[in-house]
């Protein structure tokens, strides 16, 4: 418990601090965001803010894990290794892709073949290497089933052992891309994602650490237990992330003084993959995470509609928060309105969670 209350709280004073420098640092080199010419005319004056912050949340992240795990005299176990892995891995694809559209004065980065390369790259490998490192009880990182508040019947292993493979890549990658996209799609307004994030990561705290207390071969509720390898690893992991993007959260609320951007949405969308992977919750997080996939869901209403209506149009713009813009309603006010639907939506997914494990002893 202490590692999970120290990666916290250095990551968050890392980041808290950190940011004004780094801030600085891309002031002076006049490394800023450039704004889409088709989006809504009260975020031009935000052209020219300094972009790329998601560095600083990896940074923090990594160290406040890393000192919370040396201060408690604890070595790093595979599954938190491997959701930093891909963490990091797509938070360097959205690096470079935060880097040319600086360098080059453009709101396009990477072409797009190159963005899916980079995520390919990282994400076979992450699925490819979490289903290795089986523990004294055979217990692999992630599993072949999905999952829902644990694995369910739903296994990719009836298939045999090379088309299960292939299955579990084209799933992970799956979850990989579409948290990677829900989150860039919500980081539209000031502190949105950000603080969605902290939501997100805080629970997951909760889950972890319950997953630790009921684990298999640690408890005598062999009925309810859950079959996860590395719980304490990733309830740390998820306080660090959840400590950085809070000190980010400081400094990228409205009106923000430094965007995520790609580096930032990729590296937290990808974690947040990872982490449902590990934790065998992929199907809880869709509801934990409920406004990430509102935001995204959104989008591809729009364009779906959009397409086979012959250009009508469900919302007034999209993704949502944006529609809510051209109605009238004030930046700050979508924000916290939509921190609201994420709270609740976290707290659903933990009243699930929990009520799935008491539900046998009523």
């Amino acid at each position: 418990m202490r590692a999970v209350v120290f990666a916290g709280g250095i990551a968050l004073f890392i980041s808290l601090f950190a940011t004004p420098l780094y801030i600085r640092f891309l002031t002076n080199r006049q490394y800023g965001q450039f704004i889409r010419q088709d989006g809504p005319e009260s975020h031009h004056v935000k052209r020219g803010t300094p972009t790329m912050g998601g560095v600083v949340i990896i940074v923090a992240t990594l160290l406040g894990w890393i000192v919370a795990n040396l201060a408690t005299d604890r070595t790093p176990n595979v599954s938190s290794l491997l959701v930093v892995f891909l963490m990091v891995g797509l938070g360097l694809v959205g690096f470079l892709d935060d880097y040319i559209k600086i360098s080059r004065e453009r709101s396009l980065g990477l072409r797009a073949r190159y963005k899916i390369l980079g995520q390919a790259v990282v994400g076979i490998s992450f699925a490819v290497l979490a289903l290795q490192f089986p523990d004294e009880a055979g217990v692999t990182p992630a599993s072949t089933a999905i999952s829902f508040l644990r694995d369910t019947a739903l296994d990719f292993a009836v298939f045999g052992p090379a088309v299960t493979l292939v299955l579990f890549i084209i799933w992970a990658n799956f979850l990989i891309t579409a948290w990677s996209n829900a989150v860039n799609l919500t980081d539209g307004l000031d502190g949105l994602a950000t603080g969605a994030s902290v939501i997100f990561f805080g629970a997951y705290v909760l889950v972890c650490l319950w997953q630790l207390n009921q684990k298999c071969g640690f408890t005598d509720n062999v009925a309810q237990c859950y079959e996860v390898r590395d719980p304490r690893d990733l309830a740390i992991l998820c306080s660090a992330i959840a400590g950085a993007s809070l000190g980010f959260l400081w400094w990228n609320a409205s009106p923000a003084k430094i965007f995520m951007g790609d580096t930032g949405s990729l590296a937290l969308g990808g974690a947040i993959a990872g982490i449902t992977l590990m934790t065998r919750t992929e199907l809880l997080g869709v509801i934990i995470g409920g406004l990430f996939v509102i935001v995204v869901a959104s989008s591809v209403i729009q364009i779906g509609y959009f397409k086979l209506s012959g250009g009508k149009r469900v919302f007034k713009m999209a993704p949502l928060h944006h529609h809510f813009e051209m109605l009238g309603w004030g930046e700050v006010t979508i924000v916290v309105r939509f921190w609201i639907i994420a709270g609740l939506s976290a707290g659903l997914g933990m009243a699930i969670f929990y009520q799935e494990f008491v539900a046998q002893f009523s």
